[in-house]
């Protein structure tokens, strides 16, 4: 009996230990779902606030795009703009520049009606060739020189060949038919001539 009563001491205190092994495990295992609880719901709060934030700079994002678009839009529009009026008006400086050579013509003319002195009315029209001339140098533009020069098929085009007056004209330009003119470097109209042969 002493035996039994033994047995069942030791059985009763395994129990006890039993039970308070059980017992923490049980508040081990509420303070750990408290724990993840409360991590899962830092977690969240941690995620929304990441998300708010990408959700701001997404929008952020955007409207900068929205308005470099229009900025570029802007731009376009308003160099093409500024082409088409660099388009219309881009002679105009040429324009005014001539104006004072039309006038000296137009006096010309009115002087020819009326003019006794033949000579005078020569030497008005070399002014006004000149003048004309001075203009066009302060543009670039320049004549190029043909006469009697070896026929250069970059600065001349050859009218017609004629049968040279002397061995050394051959493949010279022996006459010019129009003057030819370059502005700076660029040939903007060719000299027509002709050829001797």
């Amino acid at each position: 009996m002493v035996k039994k009563k033994k047995h069942t001491e030791d059985e009763q205190q395994d129990q006890a230990v039993n039970q308070e092994i059980e017992s923490n495990v049980d508040v081990q295992t509420e303070q750990s779902t408290e724990n993840t609880t409360e991590q899962n719901s830092e977690s969240s709060t941690a995620i929304d606030t990441e998300s708010n934030s990408l959700e701001k700079q997404l929008a952020e994002l955007q409207d900068k795009h929205i308005r470099l678009h229009a900025e570029f839009d802007n731009f376009r529009r308003r160099t093409l703009k500024e082409k088409a009026d660099l388009i219309k008006t881009g002679g105009e400086k040429t324009i005014l520049d001539l104006l004072p050579v039309i006038d000296d013509l137009e006096l010309a003319h009115k002087s020819i009606q009326t003019a006794q002195d033949i000579d005078a009315v020569k030497e008005g029209v070399i002014i006004i060739i000149n003048k004309f001339q001075q203009y066009l140098k302060q543009q670039g533009v320049i004549e190029i020189e043909a006469q009697d020069q070896l026929f250069d098929t970059d600065k001349h085009e050859a009218i017609t060949k004629f049968p040279a007056p002397t061995e050394e004209m051959k493949g010279k330009v022996i006459d010019v038919i129009k003057k030819g003119y370059q502005l700076h470097d660029k040939v903007i109209r060719f000299a027509q001539v002709v050829v001797g042969e």
